[in-house]
Parts: structure tokens; sequence; C-alpha cells
């Protein structure tokens, strides 16, 4: 073919051929420019094919040509000249994907840059109604000059007219394989499904993978093992690379295409953030170690190393770990890289304390990451009076070393209080207060209460008292009416004293929530919290939990707990919550593997098998609920919130004894303890007893039950819905339509 002339487009040299036909460079006689010319020669058109080759090939000119887009390959002309059809399109001066990626990936940067231009090209196309349905590395190119083109449209289909059988005869040639690469295929393409935009996402996820990790994401030594991997498997962890990556690799690779990306412009939102997080400095403040005498201090230690993280939350540009995640690591001998990888951050900060008398000596150092390296460290050797002055000055120098800046008006926050025993007593509250436990709340509780007797000014003492007081509620520890508005009565006087503590008008909002059902009231106190708080994981969580969730926004709620999270990546309880808001949105999928990951966290925490045993449930895999909720009971020793889900469980599972005895059991707790009345509702519930269910759902909101809160998210109220008992529950809480 070389030299000869095909309409006006004279042949220069072969470029490649594939299934679709062959690939030559072309100079436009015309037009005097080069050009990409593909050929579909006549022995590729055949009565026995039936034309289909035919029919894809302009199918190709016909959806490339309708696109204009930079990163979509630019189709000049279709024809046909001397029985041979041809397209003319770019010439892209480059290589493809598939021979840039090494063994070892791309570099991150490279792979977030081609990545968001890939994304933004299927944005373009899916708003055109069009999907690609072979996208692969072969079929993505990259100029010299860096910019991404995506190639070959020949499986391109108008999703939006697709049914079953459509989808099922695009997808099977008249021999019976599979068209297409099938490493690439999304499980419902392998299946014969129908297909729409979701189905180019999953595919784009395997691309992504490979050029993160230079593996495919689905291997295997035949046609048929990789179909099943595809169709079954998870792709190996792609460790290594930012969380928030990870993540997004995850989703695109859900196997329920209503799990994925909604559409290819959130997918490039995603990327597009991933960048801007890398590029912010970020840092972790381990527990500092306790090298005092009296190994008591431990408290002191703790308090200190979080009061530098609640001081560098107010350096903007700075992304700071949260406690819960950064404790994790306490007497864990892991290199600094390692804690590093987990929590996505780039800096870590070690220290140490020795108290002795009415002095101290602080050490503390910044080192690297990536390589163990020191940028900076100290040693303060001083009064305890001096401690404030310490927590400032060491965020001071860490903020002058990652070259941020402290901005006006969020400098150090000054001393909390005047008296130093004062100030003694809250680190004491604080440090029972994270035991999560009976025992450590009962003696947070003293020590907030002496810290206040002693200084009546102190904000941070009637806050921490406040939040104690939400827990014991929540957890049903105490009556929630009762625990409410004690701890309603500590946010109050906290920010009487000082307004500027977000996280305490966050935490008003959850009790105006939780004792008035007052939303204005709610959505008041959580704007004006992130206003003062934006950076804090806490504030994006209580926002969630009581601004988002008891109005079934759980889009938006699982959002936040996901933007709380960059912060404090190992929170159980954080993590539980998102657990919660894909439960309630109905996206099982994502829940067990965030349910999972809390397993891998921390096996004996009773919250993780809880979050199991509720995806479970709604599975309808009932012996694996049971047995989730089962262990979470013993977990918790025995609370009657967890063992009100067992007898759920129970009744759903068909053991209408052992459901019945559970609520025996219930009612006998009852009568020395509150055990929340939605525990008798979800029973009766499971056992079919909808009115004695109303008499329930109505006890619990008298009781402020906190369990009512996600009245409108419950699956399991679904049937109760049109009954008029349910509206009248909704008004109740000022939740009606």
């Amino acid at each position: 073919m070389i030299g000869r002339t095909i309409a006006h487009y004279q042949i220069l040299e072969k470029l490649g051929e594939g299934g679709m036909g062959v690939v030559y460079k072309a100079r436009d006689l015309h037009l005097g420019r080069l050009v990409a010319l593909k050929l579909l020669p006549p022995e590729k058109v055949s009565r026995a094919a039936g034309d289909v080759s035919l029919r894809r090939f302009l199918q190709e000119a016909q959806a490339a040509s309708a696109l204009n887009h930079p990163n979509i390959v630019v189709v000049y002309e279709a024809g046909a000249d001397q029985g041979i059809d041809f397209i003319a399109m770019e010439l892209v001066a480059g290589k493809t994907l598939d021979r840039l990626i090494g063994t070892a990936g791309l570099p991150l940067e490279t792979t977030l840059a081609y990545a968001t231009q890939i994304a933004d090209a299927l944005a373009a196309a899916h708003a055109a109604g069009i999907v690609h349905r072979d996208l692969k590395p072969a079929n993505i190119i990259v100029g010299d000059e860096g910019r991404v083109r995506i190639l070959d449209f020949g499986l391109a289909k108008h999703w939006t007219r697709m049914d079953e059988a459509t989808a099922t005869i695009a997808t099977l040639t008249e021999t019976g394989t599979i068209v297409g690469t099938v490493a690439y295929m999304s499980p419902e393409q392998v299946e014969g499904r129908s297909l729409d935009a979701g189905s180019d996402i999953f595919s784009f996820g395997a691309v992504l993978y490979e050029m993160a990790t230079g593996r495919r994401a689905f291997a295997g030594p035949s046609q048929a093992a990789v179909l099943a991997a595809v169709l079954r498997d998870e792709p190996a962890p792609a460790a290594g690379l930012p969380r928030a990556l990870q993540e997004v690799i995850e989703r695109c690779l859900r196997k329920r295409p209503e799990e994925r990306f909604p559409t290819a412009a959130d997918l490039k939102r995603a990327l597009s953030a991933i960048p801007a997080a890398a590029a912010t400095p970020s840092i972790a403040v381990l527990p500092f170690a306790n090298l005092s005498a009296d190994k008591e201090n431990e408290y002191f230690s703790d308090g200190l190393a979080e009061e530098i993280i609640n001081a560098l939350t107010r350096v903007p540009g700075l992304r700071v770990i949260a406690r819960t995640s950064a404790f994790c690591f306490r007497g864990k001998e892991q290199d600094v890289r390692e804690i590093g990888a987990r929590l996505g951050v780039d800096h870590i900060l070690e220290g140490s304390v020795r108290r002795a008398g009415n002095r101290m000596r602080v050490t503390a150092q910044l080192v690297s990451a990536a390589d163990g390296g020191h940028f900076w460290s100290e040693r303060y050797d001083r009064e305890l009076t001096d401690v404030f002055a310490i927590q400032d000055e060491i965020s001071q120098s860490i903020a002058g070393k990652l070259r941020v800046q402290l901005g006006a008006g969020r400098g150090p926050a000054g001393k909390p209080t005047q008296d130093l025993e004062a100030y003694d007593l809250y680190l004491h509250g604080r440090y029972h207060l994270y035991q999560a436990d009976p025992a450590g709340f009962a003696k947070a509780k003293q020590c907030f209460e002496q810290a206040i007797a002693r200084d009546p000014q102190f904000a941070l003492a009637y806050d921490g008292l406040a939040e104690l007081h939400w827990y014991t509620g929540f957890f049903g520890l105490l009556p929630p009416k009762e625990a409410f508005s004690t701890g309603v009565w500590a946010a109050l006087r906290a920010l009487e004293i000082d307004d500027t503590l977000g996280e305490t008008h966050a935490l008003l909002g959850m009790f105006r929530k939780e004792l008035d059902y007052n939303w204005p009231e709610v959505y008041r106190e959580m704007r004006r919290a992130a206003e003062l708080s934006p950076a804090s994981p806490v504030v994006r969580l209580r926002n969630a939990v009581s601004g988002l969730l008891p109005l079934g926004r759980l889009q938006e709620a699982a959002a936040e707990i996901e933007g709380a999270l960059q912060s404090d990546p190992l929170s159980l309880f954080m993590r539980w919550w998102l657990v919660v808001m894909l439960h309630f949105g109905r996206q099982y999928g994502r829940a067990m593997e965030q349910a999972r990951l809390m397993l891998e966290l921390d096996a004996r925490n009773y919250l993780g098998h809880f979050a199991a045993g509720l995806v479970y449930l709604e599975r309808r895999m009932f012996d694996e609920g049971t047995a989730a909720f089962r262990r979470a009971a013993e977990l918790s020793g025995g609370a009657p919130l967890m063992l009100g889900w067992l007898g759920v469980a129970l009744a759903q599972a068909g053991d209408t004894a052992g459901a019945r005895a559970m609520l025996e059991r219930l009612h006998e707790m009852a009568r020395v303890a509150y055990v929340p009345p939605t525990s008798f509702a979800w029973l009766h519930l499971g056992l079919g007893e909808t009115d004695s269910a109303f008499t329930w759902m109505e006890r619990a909101i008298d009781a402020r039950d906190p369990m009512i809160m996600p009245i409108k998210s419950y699956a399991f109220l679904d049937a109760l819905r049109p009954d008029p008992r349910y509206l009248a529950l909704l008004r109740k809480m000022n939740l009606e339509p």
C-alpha cells in the first residue's frame, strides 16, 4: 500500500494494525497535512461476517466525529475508494499508553495528569450519550507534548438507546467470543448485560490501576481465568499510593455499577483533588513518650501532644492528622516511613516529656516520613508554668520549617486557664474520656468537674463535660434525655465563656438535634462551627450525623465523613459512621468494604462487628449477621443496644424463640437500667408485630433515643412509610415532608 493514493490521501508508511483495520501515515493532498489513515481492506468484510466489521468501522467514525474534545482524537473524514473503506483522523506524534507503562508503573504526578485528561474525555463522550466500551492502554495515545487522546471508538455505543437484547448482540461476535480486551471489561460487559457510562468507569479503573502499579488489575493464565477474576476477584492492594488515589481506584472497580462514581465528571473532580492534597504540607504528631519516673504521667505527655495538634490545626495550609489516628501507633515498633504511608503524611513529629516536680523537659523532633531524615529538633527545659508557651513555640517552629504561615487572627490560642492544677485535671479528664468505657467516663466526669471547680471560667473543661454527656447518652449508659440535658448546659456555658470554640458549636448543634428536633438551630450551629474550625474532622462528623443524616441527605453525609477521614484515617468511630451512611444509602458493597477495614484495624472493637452485621442483614445473609451481632454483644459487655440488634438478627433469621428470649432479657434489663426503646421497636418489627413496634418508636422519640434519628433511612421501615402513624412520628420530630 505504500505510495498508493486512496481518495486524496497518499499513503507514506504503516503505523500499526489491529482487529479493526490497518493504520497508515498519509498525506492529505488537498490540505497538505499529515493524517492517520485507517483502512478496512475488502477481505475484512465478508457475507459470513454479516458486514459486522464494516458496521463497527463506520461506527467508530460516527462516534468520534460527534465529539469535539482535546483529549479525543479528531476524525476528519470517512469514506470509501477503490473498494476500500477509510477513516482519516488526526495524526498524533507519540506512544500508546501500553508502551509507556513500565513494570513499576508511571510516576504519581504523570499518572494523575494522564488520568485526569482521560476522565475529562470520558465525561464529554458520556455527555453525548456515547460509551467507549473498549477503553484500554492500547487505545490511549500520549502525544510528545504530553496531551492524552483516546482512540478507537469502534465498539462505541449510544447507551441511552440500549436494551438487554441490543447489549448482548453488540457484545458478542458471531463466533461467540467477547469483543474487546477482557482484562479491562466491566463485569456487566463480561456478562453481556446492558451498559452505561459506569462500564467505562470500571475500565478506566483498570487502566488507572495499571498506570499506578505497572500491573494489570485482573490477570490469569487464560482468558477464562481473567474473565473469572473480573467477575469475582479484587485486585491486589495498590500499596505505596496516596490513600485518596487508592480509594478512587477501588471505587471505580466496584463490581456493582451503582457503587462506582456516578459520572466521569465526578471521577475527574476526585482525581483533581489528589494533587492539591499531595501538594499540601501534612503532619502527624505521635504521642509523646512519657520519660517521667511516675508512669501515671502519661496523661500529661499525651495532653501535651494533643495540644500541639490543636495548635497546628490553626496553621492555614497545613493538613494535620487527628489525635485518634496519630495515637494508634502508641507502643508499636513501626518505622516512620510506614507510619507516614498509613496516615498519608510527609512529616512526623515525635517527642518525649520528662516531668519532675515543677519542672519538665520536653524534646521534639520533626522527621521526614519519606526517608526518616531530620528537619528540626529542639529541647525545652522549663517550669510547668511554661507549658502553654512550649506548645506555641513548637507549632511556630514547625510552621516555619514547613514554610506555612500562621495567618492573621489564627495565631496562638492563648492560655485556656490561668490555673495549672485545673489544666492538669482537664488533661486527666481527656485522657480518661478517650478510654471510651464506663470506668473511663466516670473518671473523666470527676476530673472535668474538679477542673471547673478550680476555674469556673475554664471553657474547655465545660466542653469536655458536654462531650462526655453526649457519649453517655448516645451509647445508653444514661437515659439520653437526662444525659443530653446536662450536656447542653455544659456546652452553652463553654460558649458563653469562649464563643470561638468551633467543635463546641457543632456539639451544641448535636444537642439541639437530640433534645429539641430544632433543625434551624442545628444548621446555625453547624455553619458557625464550620466557619470557626474548617479543618476539624470532628466538626465534619458532627454535621454529617446531626445536620444531614436525620433529613436523609445520605450522599452528602457520606461525603462529609470521607472528607473527615482524610485527617483521621484510622478512627474506628469515624469509619463506623461512614458504614452507617453507606448502609442507609443502600450502598451495601461499599459499606461492607468499610466494615471489613474496621475489623482489620481492630477485630476486638465491637463497632466493626456491629457494622458488618448491619450489612449482612440487608443482604439477607442471616447466619453471618447473627454471628456478627453476637460477637458485637460479647465484645461490648452485653450492652443493651447490641443485644437489641442481636434480637433483630435472630428474628429476621427465623429464630422466633431466640428473638423472644432476647426480648424478655431486654425487659429484665430495663427494670434496673436504661434500654433503648428502639431495641424493643426493631425486635417487635422483626417478629411482625407492627402495632407494638409503633408504640415503642413513639416512646423512642419521647425518650430522645438517638437510634430513632435515621427514621427516614432505615430500609426495614420502608413498608411502614404509607402508614399514617409513620407520618405522625415524622411530625413529632419536625421531619414531616
